[in-house]
């Protein structure tokens, strides 16, 4: 039997070299990689924008069977770049097998100018992650097989991680715009929101389609802003309540100049919800700290506690970074934590209507146990209008 050339590597910044077969874009690209446990919605992790800078490891091993359409990307530009570096797969893909399919993955992959490399040993190298932590590396794909490791190795080294940056400005909108299109129904697609009840004003860090798309179901007008929006902009857009978006990178690198703003909002007494990477620079501007986690929560099958209820709901995660409950002030209540490793998933301000979670509620992919929040967040929007 003749073995295969290996037509892409993923060269660690320790000097491994990991060999496989090349799938989507061809050419370089260096990131930090972590592990995802999901075993469905691919394309809607490979499109979700908190994955900037990162190459994505796929602990199943069969992905892109299913192919790919335009309804599960999750940027909020269905035509812009996610961030993610790469995709590792253990299996080479086979056609597409699903009635939804419009494309073939490793099409949809090079439309996107996504580097994959298959055939890898994907259980070993996250075990490497599981004991030594998240690790910088390159990714690159040529059909010719011919690569220059040395060089690989050079910008694997040269990657300057995560911490210190802000990646929000990356992938955040040029402009506000109007959200009205809400969650997908089987057989009918998605739906339009026609009599708002409510006003929102999200701030977008990184945000996804399908958090937009709850908001809507629970009859709320969304108006995204980009990230730097000031606070006297957004209040002066004159919400009944202000989201703060999931998004990539270092909380406090981005925190430096939106952690100011969020201490504004949160000062305005309108009801505020945030999510993910909104939950962390919550948390900063409420006076706690964030710190790098070793190997980050990346999957859809999470268990969380909700403190307030007492129930235990299993959610879909994407962070890197996590805030340090130790560091949360009297006047923040934790109200969910993790099953798996103990942190911090969610706080509230004990004397104003403020919350946050760590996951993500609007899953996609991912189970739909979290999407209470969206109506406490619009009962908060409710109370506080009298």
């Amino acid at each position: 039997m003749t073995k295969r050339l290996p037509t892409a590597l993923l060269v660690l910044k320790d000097g491994t070299v990991i060999e496989g077969m090349g799938l989507g874009a061809t050419g370089s690209a260096v990131g930090e990689v972590c592990f995802n446990t999901a075993m469905t919605g691919y394309q809607e992790i490979l499109t979700d924008p908190s994955y900037v800078g990162q190459i994505i490891t796929f602990t199943f091993p069969h992905i892109g069977n299913v192919g790919a359409n335009d309804e599960d990307i999750e940027t909020s530009n269905l035509a812009a770049a996610s961030g993610v570096r790469g995709a590792v797969l253990r299996a080479d893909i086979t056609n597409p097998s699903n009635y939804r399919a419009a494309l073939h993955f490793d099409e949809w992959l090079k439309r996107r100018g996504i580097i994959a490399i298959a055939g890898i040993d994907t259980r070993a190298l996250t075990a490497r992650i599981r004991e030594e932590g998240m690790v910088d590396a390159a990714i690159a794909h040529d059909p010719t097989g011919k690569f220059d490791k040395d060089a690989l190795l050079k910008e694997a080294q040269g990657f300057p991680g995560l911490e210190g940056l802000d990646l929000a400005k990356e992938v955040t909108c040029g402009q506000s715009y109007s959200w009205d299109e809400t969650r997908w129904a089987w057989n009918e697609g998605y739906g339009r929101l026609e009599n708002p009840r409510h006003h929102v004003v999200a701030l977008d860090y990184g945000v996804k389609r399908n958090i937009m798309r709850c908001l809507a179901s629970t009859g709320v007008k969304v108006t995204v802003v980009p990230a730097t929006t000031s606070a006297d902009d957004v209040l002066g857009l004159k919400p009944d309540g202000i989201f703060l978006s999931n998004g990539p990178g270092d909380p406090a690198a981005t925190g430096a100049y939106a952690v100011p703003e969020i201490q504004k909002l949160v000062e305005s007494g309108k009801p505020v919800f945030g999510i993910c990477l909104g939950h962390q620079m919550l948390s900063l501007a409420l006076g706690a700290k964030t710190v790098k986690m070793r190997q980050g929560h990346h999957g859809a099958n999470h268990p969380v506690k909700d403190f307030t209820t007492g129930k235990v709901e299993i959610t879909s995660m994407n962070h890197g970074f996590t805030v340090d409950r130790d560091s949360l002030p009297a006047s923040v209540e934790e109200t969910h934590v993790s099953l798996f490793d103990g942190t911090n998933c969610g706080i509230r301000l004990k004397d104003r209507p403020v919350f946050s979670v760590q996951y993500h509620p609007e899953a996609s992919p991912g189970p739909q146990d979290s999407h209470y929040l969206f109506d406490r967040f619009v009962r908060m929007i409710s109370e506080a209008k009298g």
